[in-house]
């Protein structure tokens, strides 16, 4: 931890202090102490930010999920604007603006529409307040350095980062925002979901007892793939089909299962220090990734827990985090309540969700954990309490990286070695042509082990 520069109460971040209570009746309390009850924080949300001077955002990368986060950014509060779109290329512009338009009513200015690597930089550099960052994860650690050096405030997508160098990047970037006092957001909206938050909270009130260990999973099917497309040169194919390439994703162990790994981080308050993993590749048809990882992280205190991830069709599915306590346990899901029980099986507490029009608990009428990070983003600015996530998800996400570097090669892998490794992915030229980098699938036991500095 202290090599990291991240101590307990910095990692736990602002949001572990919000939350919703859920619900314990009378008869749960059998399990957990009275006196944890007590301990246990009630705090109201805000299902929208307050009002203030309009402030205005601009979009790097508008693929989906840029213009999801536009869409999201738009329903956090009043007087919101997104008045700049940047991206590689000239559909993804067009097709974001008329989204924009179609869904809330907002033209952005042609104007201000970008496309070009180098599009990012016309759109920081234009007038906006907030910086949406949603291109592939490789370019993170430079567009979060330029946004922070113009002093705007972020949403930013995870992973922040797809290999050590990035990460620190990242880290340092964190720090520089912080002395600005700026507002960073990062796309974990786990800890911006109400479920999650009052389970935390629970958990570290001691319900379920000091947490013995636990299972992180996203195991679900295939995203998507671009075929390669006779126009279009190797780089642009490689950019359009990122989700399958390692230097451009992190591989999903990093793009995607950093959020169930965040989880684990979050509610121990630490991060792993050494990982032992193993993955393969099985059906993915395009790129250079795995589609199945299985890692075993170690922390320092000698908790170990599992993690799983798959991209496969036609196979068992489970995106959940299970929290292993002394006394109990906390099960947290994407799409299902969220409940904990204890050691006898026996249910000690669930959210307390809304009502559905049957006068029934769905988790469906929660709000929005997507528009609630926005929502928390934008609060942060308008009353001047800088909310500042990048360090964590620096962390979390070169916790991917570790165990996708011991999948990799088949060798245990530790934080001081990621920490301090040179690994950098990608090409040294960016231009539409042929990409200059190695293709070949990872084999264990043969693959590249990182050189440390």
């Amino acid at each position: 931890m202290k090599k990291a520069g991240i101590s307990r109460r910095k990692f736990l971040g602002t949001t572990a202090a919000v939350g919703a209570a859920g619900i314990i009746a009378p008869s749960m309390i059998a399990g957990c102490t009275r006196e944890a009850l007590k301990k246990v924080p009630v705090v109201s949300w805000l299902d929208q930010a307050p009002d203030g001077p309009v402030l205005k955002a601009g979009v790097i990368g508008c693929g989906g999920r840029g213009t999801g986060a536009a869409i999201n950014f738009l329903n956090a509060g009043p007087n919101l604007q997104i008045t700049a779109l940047g991206d590689t290329f000239k559909d993804r512009v067009e097709k974001c603006r008329a989204d924009i338009l179609k869904e809330k009513g907002q033209e952005v200015p042609e104007d201000n529409c970008f496309v070009g690597f180098d599009a990012f930089q016309k759109v920081i550099g234009s007038d906006v307040d907030i910086i949406i960052l949603a291109t592939p994860p490789f370019f993170r650690p430079e567009h979060l350095a330029a946004a922070v050096a113009a002093r705007k405030n972020i949403f930013a997508e995870k992973p922040v980062c797809v290999d050590p160098v990035g990460a620190r990047s990242v880290m340092a970037t964190a720090l520089k925002a912080k002395e600005l006092e700026l507002s960073i957001v990062t796309g974990t909206q786990r800890r911006h979901q109400r479920d999650y938050v009052d389970a935390y909270n629970q958990v570290q009130a001691g319900i379920i007892g000091n947490i013995t260990g636990g299972n992180v999973y996203w195991n679900g099917g295939k995203l998507w793939h671009r075929d390669n497309d006779p126009k279009w040169s190797e780089m642009e194919w490689m950019i359009r089909n990122w989700v399958n390439w390692t230097w451009l994703s992190g591989d999903h162990i990093v793009e995607q299962h950093v959020h169930n790994l965040d989880v684990m981080n979050w509610f121990m308050g630490s991060h792993p220090v050494k990982a032992v993993g193993m993955g393969s590749r099985l059906r993915r048809v395009t790129g250079d990734q795995y589609d199945n990882f299985s890692v075993d992280f170690v922390f320092d205190s000698g908790i170990h827990f599992h993690s799983m991830c798959r991209q496969i069709n036609g196979c068992a599915n489970n995106v959940s985090e299970r929290i292993q306590g002394a006394d109990g346990a906390a099960y947290l899901f994407q799409s299902q309540d969220n409940y904990l029980l204890n050691l006898a099986g026996e249910e000690i507490w669930r959210y307390n969700y809304p009502v559905d029009e049957e006068g029934k608990p769905s988790k469906a009428k929660m709000m929005d954990p997507y528009v609630q990070e926005h929502i928390d983003l934008v609060t942060a600015i308008r009353t001047g309490t800088p909310l500042n996530e990048l360090e964590n998800t620096a962390v979390s996400t070169l916790c991917a990286i570790m165990g996708r570097i011991s999948a990799y090669t088949g060798k245990e892998t530790t934080w001081d070695e990621m920490l301090n490794s040179d690994l950098k992915l990608g090409p040294k030229v960016f231009e539409f042509g042929p990409v200059d980098i190695p293709k070949d699938v990872p084999i264990a036991g043969e693959a590249y082990v990182p050189q440390t500095k």
